[in-house]
């Protein structure tokens, strides 16, 4: 092996040495590249904005001169408007806060706020305008780097298309349409806490005079909703404020309509069978309505047109209109036309006459409150309940006579009374003669006539109503001739005779009838009185004869025999015609009493002498009772408390009905 001389060996260590150098300043190296590594990254990032800021040093000399100008007169504008969407975030604070405190104030604020709006509104687009041209320059000419405009560009269009979708919302950021909701808020509190009911001191008492106390809105109150209204009309609000209106106080009429307990109004066809089964809420019908329409009505036409007098007339019309169909007036005209609806029959005729006239007498109002375009709806039910009303009555009028001539089919009362239809129509044709009635119903069947095209004189009613009668005495007759006895037809003679007198007498259709008439059927009645007198009761005295009492020959015994013979023929025709006739009935007071007085003298002062005579005969006899059946003062009050009438029962017309349409019941 060669020995390693000092030289070789210092040569490797020299070379170790320098390796060793070599590989701590790599070592170094790597560590600078390591730490320089971000800050080439961080310079890489930084180069094409340098590379931008680089490039107006090489665009043309005129652009550069020129740029200045154009981003002074796009940066202005879009400046102008930042600084109003500055002052429109300065309102934030009044315009969140409660309007009550201080409304005027806040009204202010929000027109304010609106005017700045429509600044942002009418600039925001030229300001962006401005700035899409500087853009479109900076591009033509080079002056911009190409990704830093592309960035404007997107940012530029995003704001075009919120300028134009939502507008306002973006520029305030929902700040209006929150003072506005708030608005609506006021408004509806303001109407509620001032819409009060109308107290009423007696329902009752509508007829006569309401004891009502007005309520109008306080002048401050109304100025506060006008104010009100002008904002959300500006805001195109104006529908929700009415809604909110119309809601209030459609609801404050109501309330002040609950005092008269109106739930008949919801009556329906079926659920009544005839007039008159609701012929006392007929007669409040007129009341209630009358009250709702002069005072409740009348008042909301007012309102209406106070508060909303500034927007037009077609708006506060309208909001009238939706307020009298919402609070009711729709449920009074449709329970009128339920009663139309209801069966035909005489006391219907008055009841439509009284709903013609509760109508009539509100005509001027209701031309008034209802008469514009916006009322429309109760304009028809209106017409078509008028038109309903004088059809039915006049049909039920006109077809009275042959109503009256459908009864003579039928069998007389079996206790010789007045029949209900007698008594029904004197009374009731009295009534349409009567100044209540008369004029209505003239009225009605003028109006009528004039639909068909023919005139009406006044002379067609009354002789209408004089053949009703006529027709009545027709009835009578040929009813009396339907009993199988004619002592019962004499007694129903007397009792109608003297009804027609007595009950028509003094009245209008008797003045119409004339004295003559009226003294006729004073005398019929005298007539048959005798004959009824004559035929039954007067037949009596001639059984209790004394012939051959005075000059009997055969003793006492044989004047005995004959006085129980005379006595049991007089008390078994008493028995028999008292039997029959307790069942008769005379209907008037006057003329039962006179009756059965006639009968008493005509009776008794024979009975008490022949009893006073020849009682003594028979008193002793073992079998008296059999024979001096009754004493003088019993057989008076038998006879006196005859004809008594029986409770009333309801009678009906019957026989055959026209056109199935007329319901006979007259009751």
């Amino acid at each position: 092996m060669a020995v390693v001389s000092d030289s070789m060996i210092e040569k490797l260590a020299s070379a170790r040495r320098s390796l060793k150098s070599s590989l701590e300043k790599s070592r170094v190296l790597g560590l600078a590249l390591e730490k320089s590594g971000p800050r080439l990254e961080e310079i890489n990032q930084r180069l094409p904005s340098l590379e931008a800021a680089v490039r107006p040093i090489r665009a043309q000399k005129e652009a550069l001169v020129a740029v200045g100008g154009h981003i002074n007169r796009a940066v202005s504008p879009a400046a102008a408007v930042l600084n109003v969407f500055d002052a429109v975030h300065g309102l934030e604070k009044s315009l969140l806060s409660d309007p009550r405190n201080d409304l005027p104030g806040y009204l202010s604020v929000l027109k304010r706020l609106e005017e700045a709006l429509k600044f942002l509104g009418d600039n925001c687009g030229l300001a962006i305008q401005w700035l899409e041209d500087i853009v479109e320059y900076l591009e033509d000419n080079l002056v911009a780097d190409e990704r830093y405009l592309s960035n404007l560009k997107k940012s530029l269009k995003n704001l075009r298309e919120l300028q134009n979708d939502e507008e306002r919302v973006c520029l305030d950021g929902g700040l209006l349409e929150a003072a506005l909701d708030k608005l609506e808020c006021e408004f509806r509190l303001l109407l509620t806490e001032n819409s009060v009911p109308l107290p009423m001191s007696s329902p009752s008492s509508l007829g006569e005079q309401p004891c009502i106390a007005p309520s109008p809105l306080p002048v401050m109150v109304i100025q506060k909703l006008q104010a009100i209204i002008g904002r959300l009309t500006a805001n195109k609000r104006l529908e929700k404020c009415i809604s909110i209106y119309v809601e209030v106080r459609s609801s404050n009429v109501r309330a002040s309509l609950q005092a008269l307990d109106l739930d008949y109004l919801e009556i329906s066809i079926s659920e009544f069978n005839d007039v008159q089964s609701i012929e006392g809420y007929i007669a409040q019908w007129g009341k209630h309505l009358e009250f709702a329409v002069k005072h409740l009505f009348e008042a909301e036409y007012k309102l209406c047109n106070d508060v909303f007098e500034r927007i037009g007339l077609d708006v506060w019309m309208g909001c009238f209109a939706k307020i009298a169909a919402q609070a009711g007036i729709l449920a009074f005209l449709q329970f009128g036309k339920t009663v139309t609806e209801s069966k035909k029959d005489p006391i219907k005729l008055l009841k439509l006459l009284d709903i013609f006239a509760s109508l009539n007498k509100l005509r001027l109002d209701f031309n008034r409150l209802f008469g514009g375009g916006a009322c429309i709806e109760i304009q028809n039910l209106t017409r078509d309940l008028i038109k309903s009303i004088i059809e039915g009555a006049s049909e039920i009028f006109w077809e009275l006579l042959f109503q009256v001539e459908l009864q003579r089919q039928t069998a007389p009362p079996s206790d010789g009374s007045v029949p209900r239809l007698v008594s029904f129509l004197t009374d009731y044709c009295n009534r349409l003669l009567g100044d209540n009635y008369k004029p209505i119903l003239t009225q009605v069947l003028v109006i009528h006539r004039n639909w068909k095209h023919e005139k009406f004189q006044e002379r067609l009613l009354v002789d209408a109503i004089l053949n009703i009668i006529k027709a009545i005495e027709k009835n009578l007759e040929t009813w009396s001739k339907g009993y199988e006895d004619a002592t019962l037809a004499n007694l129903f003679l007397m009792n109608n005779h003297w009804h027609l007198h007595k009950h028509l007498k003094g009245t209008k259709l008797g003045d119409l009838l004339g004295d003559s008439w009226l003294k006729e059927h004073d005398q019929s009645k005298d007539y048959y009185a005798a004959i009824f007198l004559k035929d039954s009761w007067g037949k009596l005295p001639s059984l209790l004869s004394r012939e051959g009492l005075m000059l009997f020959s055969g003793g006492r015994a044989t004047a005995r025999d004959l006085v129980k013979k005379r006595l049991k023929s007089f008390n078994e025709a008493f028995d028999d015609m008292y039997k029959k006739q307790s069942n008769w009935v005379v209907s008037e007071r006057d003329l039962r009493d006179k009756t059965c007085q006639l009968i008493v003298q005509a009776v008794v002062p024979v009975y008490r002498s022949y009893m006073q005579n020849y009682g003594p005969l028979v008193e002793q006899d073992p079998s008296a009772s059999k024979y001096a059946k009754y004493t003088v003062q019993t057989l008076e009050n038998m006879l006196a408390s005859l004809f008594q009438p029986k409770p009333a029962k309801y009678v009906s017309f019957k026989g055959r009905q026209p056109s199935g349409k007329f319901s006979n019941g007259f009751t």
